[in-house]
């Protein structure tokens, strides 16, 4: 790919086409994505956790198994016909099918089926549910259906400046999460948040809490870092020292790792949104709020500045979506200075997907 002062954007067809659309599934089978919460789940009277990877898009029904301390994730789809194993969680010894009895270990192991003593060749490894690759950082569980991305390492550039925060003693609030209907693209939601570009024409209160002119961008190992320096009278993190930016008035930290996972992170706590595709012209995005500072959550206006900065930027997003369609564009340029993730994201979907160098 041309280096970003020489470099265009993706082509409209990516976010237009729904022949595309369909094959970027496979951006999402590779990579890992969000599947629950270890601290919310562990306090919970249950040890089997049913969910849906991507649910109406990708679709696949998943087990999440707990064991003491140690987390599994298998398929929750019986090997006998199919039927879903599971679809509340559940606490159990064991993996037993409500339609016909068959019954696995919670290694997934095939263990008993009634009425097969004829059947020949029987059990055999395709009996056994299969095993998800599942990993965990802080609090949070990700799993991946066909890995393709390196999770040790985006885990160690996480914990490079994350590593001061306790995150599994933050109250999980669920009173303020919300689930947005964005008609638009994935991607679309995702290049709006790879740059700080439009905050001041766009944001007004969010542009009042941070120095866009310090405003920095980084990107490495499937993540993007975007840096909020504090404006006047803005909060600001207490960093140990020995922190990487010690001594810095740093008011948030934004990450996103590819390809739909983002965590906001402010003194106050922690707020992560998931982007998640439904239809090439729409996406859903789920917002989670896990505070650490109740104080400082009421100083910042509570939910107020997120659902306003949310709605600003649904209706740009949107409006970007509509020009998608015009016979008179089809790709841009990059801010050299100011579009860094956006380009960084872009390459990556230009190696992973498209083939292109």
């Amino acid at each position: 790919m041309n280096p970003i002062q020489k470099a265009e954007t993706l082509s409209t067809d990516f976010y237009t086409s729904r022949e595309l659309f369909e094959k970027q599934k496979k951006i999402f089978e590779t990579s890992w994505q969000y599947v629950g919460d270890a601290q919310l789940m562990a306090g919970m009277p249950f040890n089997l956790y049913p969910t849906t990877y991507l649910n109406k898009y990708i679709d696949e029904p998943l087990l999440i198994v707990r064991e003491q301390d140690a987390w599994k994730c298998l398929s929750n789809v019986c090997t006998h016909r199919g039927f879903l194993l599971f679809q509340t969680p559940q606490k159990s010894r064991k993996i037993t099918c409500g339609y016909h009895g068959r019954r696995f270990n919670l290694d997934g192991e095939f263990e008993f089926m009634p009425e097969f003593k004829e059947v020949e060749d029987f059990p055999r490894p395709c009996d056994h549910l299969a095993s998800v690759p599942i990993s965990q950082w802080s609090r949070f569980l990700f799993a991946s259906i066909d890995p393709n991305q390196d999770f040790e390492a985006i885990k160690s550039r996480l914990n490079e400046r994350l590593y001061f925060l306790d995150m599994d003693q933050w109250r999980y609030a669920p009173e303020y999460g919300q689930t947005y209907n964005v008609n638009a693209h994935w991607a679309l939601y995702n290049d709006n948040y790879l740059e700080g570009f439009h905050i001041p024409f766009v944001h007004e209160t969010l542009g009042k809490m941070i120095d866009y002119g310090k405003y920095t961008t980084e990107c490495y190992d499937d993540i993007v870092l975007q840096i909020g320096y504090a404006d006047s009278g803005s909060m600001t993190f207490d960093l140990p020292e020995g922190h990487m930016d010690y001594g810095q008035d740093i008011t948030a930290y934004y990450y996103w790792i590819y390809p739909n996972f983002m965590m906001n992170i402010y003194p106050w706590g922690v707020q992560i949104n998931i982007v998640k595709p439904i239809d090439v012209d729409f996406t859903k995005v789920e917002f989670h709020y896990f505070i650490k500072d109740e104080i400082l959550w009421e100083r910042m206006g509570k939910d107020r500045v997120a659902e306003k900065t949310e709605r600003e930027d649904e209706f740009v997003v949107e409006g970007v979506q509509q020009g998608m369609k015009s016979r008179f564009y089809d790709t841009g340029r990059y801010s050299a200075k100011r579009e860094k993730g956006v380009y960084y994201f872009h390459s990556l979907i230009r190696e992973r997907f498209l083939k292109q160098d």
